[in-house]
C-alpha cells in the first residue's frame, strides 16, 4: 500500500491545532510533501492545510500570525490502514488529491499516502518465496514435459508472471523451491538478472508439500517474507498484504478468497416434523485459501528439516505455539490451475 511510515518524512507534516501559519509554513517547507496534518491534543486528525489554502488566506488579509484554524480544512478525506493500493489510487484520482491521511479506528494519525510514492512502488528488501515443486498430475498431459509453474499463459509462464508482479510491487529478492523438472525453470530463469532480480533456488529430493520446502531457507531472514504457489495466477498486490500483515502485527497471513456454492434445489427448514419455512436455491459462502502467505521468520523454527509440510499445518502448528494467525481477505482476479480446462481458459483470453 506504500504508505509512508518514516517517522523523519510524514511525521513532520504534523502541526499541532492553534498553531500559526507561519508554523504551517515551516512545516510544509521541511517536509516537501506539500500538506500539513492539524491535530489535536489526543492526536487526532482535525485537519489539513495546503500551500494553495495559505495563499487564499493573505488574500483574505490574514497574516503570519494567524492561527491555521481559521483555514484548514476539517472533516478531510482520509483512508483506514486496511484499504488496498487500487482503491486508494481510485480515492486519490477521484478526488484530485495527492496526499491522502491514513487514520486508525480512533482518529488517530499513523501515516499518510503520497501518490508519488504510490505509483512508484519503493524497492523492498522482504524475500518472495515460490512453490514450484509439484508434479501437477491433475493437469497430464500438459505437465508430462513440463513443470506446471512453466505452463505459458499470454506468451510466457505462469512464473513469470508471478516474479514480474511481484516486481512491480517492489520485491526483487525471490526463492524458488523446486523438484519435479526443476531443471527447466532453473535454465529459464538463471540467477534472475534478466529479470533484473536476484533469484535463488531451494532443490527438494523429494516432494515436500506447500510449506516443507521452507526449512532449507539458508540465508538469515529478518523480515517477513511472502509464499506464493508457483501455479496461482492473481492480480493481488503482494506489497497490500504485507503492510496488511505488519499493520496487525501478525505471526502468520493467509490470503483468503470468497466461494460461492449455490443448492440447486429449494431448501426446506424444518424443527421435527414441522415445516419452519423455505429458501429457494441458497447460497453458502466461504473463505477458501488462495496459496498466497506471509510468513514472520520465527516460523521456519517449527518446520523439521527436509519433511513434508504443508501450510495449513504450519498455520495449525503457529496457533498452538500462541502465535497470531490472520486472514487477507482478496477481491482481486484469482485462478489456482489445478485442471486442464483452468489453464485453457487462460491462454483463450
Amino acid at each position: 500500500m506504500n504508505v509512508d511510515s518514516d517517522k523523519s518524512a510524514w511525521q513532520m507534516t504534523l502541526v499541532p491545532l492553534g498553531a500559526t501559519i507561519q508554523k504551517a509554513i515551516h512545516s510544509l517547507e521541511k517536509s516537501s510533501m506539500q500538506i500539513v496534518l492539524v491535530y489535536s491534543e489526543d492526536h487526532r486528525l482535525v485537519g489539513t492545510l495546503t500551500d494553495g489554502d495559505i495563499r487564499r488566506a493573505f488574500l483574505r488579509g490574514l497574516t503570519l500570525d494567524s492561527p491555521i484554524d481559521e483555514v484548514m480544512h476539517r472533516n478531510p478525506l482520509v483512508a483506514p490502514p486496511e484499504i488496498g493500493r487500487e482503491f486508494i489510487l481510485q480515492l486519490m484520482q477521484a478526488n484530485k488529491i495527492h496526499q491522502l491521511p491514513v487514520v486508525d479506528g480512533n482518529g488517530k494519525i499513523i501515516g499518510l499516502h503520497i501518490w508519488e510514492s504510490i505509483i512508484a512502488p519503493t524497492v523492498l528488501d522482504n524475500q518472495m518465496v515460490i512453490m514450484a515443486g509439484g508434479k501437477g498430475i491433475r493437469m497430464r498431459p500438459y505437465t508430462e514435459n513440463c513443470p506446471k509453474p512453466m505452463l505459458e499463459v499470454g506468451g510466457k509462464p505462469m512464473l513469470e508472471h508471478i516474479i514480474e508482479r511481484s516486481k512491480a510491487d517492489g520485491f526483487r529478492n525471490f526463492t524458488i523451491a523446486l523438484n519435479y523438472l526443476g531443471h527447466m525453470i532453473e535454465d529459464h530463469f538463471g540467477d534472475g538478472s534478466n529479470w533484473e532480480v536476484k533469484i535463488s533456488y531451494l532443490r527438494e529430493q523429494e516432494p515436500l508439500g506447500t510449506a516443507g520446502a521452507l526449512s532449507m531457507l539458508q540465508q538469515s531472514l529478518d523480515k517477513p517474507f511472502l509464499v506464493s504457489n508457483g501455479d496461482v495466477m492473481t492480480d493481488i498486490h503482494y506489497c497490500d498484504m504485507l503492510d496488511f500483515h505488519l499493520h496487525h502485527n501478525a505471526v502468520a497471513t493467509m490470503a483468503v478468497r470468497q466461494y460461492e456454492i449455490q443448492n440447486q434445489f429449494g431448501v426446506v427448514k424444518t424443527k421435527g416434523l414441522e415445516i419452519e419455512g423455505f429458501e429457494e436455491k441458497p447460497i453458502y459462502r466461504s473463505h477458501i485459501n488462495s496459496g498466497v502467505y506471509v510468513l514472520n521468520p520465527d516460523v521456519l523454527n517449527l518446520l523439521e528439516s527436509n519433511k513434508r509440510c504443508d501450510m495449513p499445518t504450519l498455520f495449525e502448528r503457529i496457533k498452538e505455539n500462541g502465535g497470531q494467525t490472520i486472514v487477507y481477505p482478496m477481491h482481486e482476479p484469482w485462478l489456482d490451475v489445478g485442471r486442464p480446462e483452468d489453464i485453457k481458459r487462460l491462454q483463450q483470453k
